[in-house]
């Protein structure tokens, strides 16, 4: 049973509220097929536990088989940066065929960002760093694949079905 290495704190992206019973953690890729699928799971479950769920997302971009996950994870974070990371978190994902800078671009001007802002720092690779020590924290923590779920910072090895997640963090609460 392997441990989330690196606790969830402050530099994390997070929604819902720090107390929450259960708090689930994505590794996630944002070319990812697989994360894609996930992504509205990981809303449905938001749903259904509402206030009991606190959600992080962190950033494990496979380059080697997904040339754009890495600049969409800077665009994530770039966002951040604004105010916005879980709205071009959910855009990313949504229109994950679209992942080109000119698409990353308009998506920043379609949520309101100052697109001049969001290009500069794009260009000058600002938030890498970011995405860099999300990656490595995922490779201290064992994390080889995406989507690489940690449910109250135990990794879940099972499927990443809605059933199955939904069944692991009721247990995880159980056992409070």
């Amino acid at each position: 049973m392997s441990k989330l290495i690196l606790p969830v704190g402050d530099r994390d992206h997070a929604q819902g509220p720090t107390a929450a019973p259960v708090t689930l953690v994505e590794y996630g890729d944002y070319e990812c097929p697989h994360c894609g699928a996930a992504y509205p799971i990981v809303k449905k479950l938001q749903k259904k536990l509402g206030k009991s769920l606190r959600f992080v997302f962190r950033n494990f971009p496979l380059n080697n088989i997904h040339p754009h996950a890495e600049h969409a994870a800077e665009a994530a974070e770039t966002a951040a940066a604004q105010g916005k990371f879980w709205e071009m978190h959910d855009w990313i994902f949504e229109h994950q065929d679209s992942l080109e800078d000119g698409d990353l671009l308009q998506a920043a001007e379609s949520l309101g960002l100052d697109s001049k802002l969001f290009l500069k720092e794009m260009e000058s690779e600002a938030h890498l760093a970011r995405v860099k020590e999300d990656f490595m924290s995922g490779m201290r923590n064992g994390v080889n694949g995406t989507p690489t779920f940690f449910i109250n910072s135990v990794r879940h090895n099972g499927a990443h079905s809605y059933e199955v997640l939904f069944a692991a963090l009721n247990d995880a609460v159980a056992q409070l």
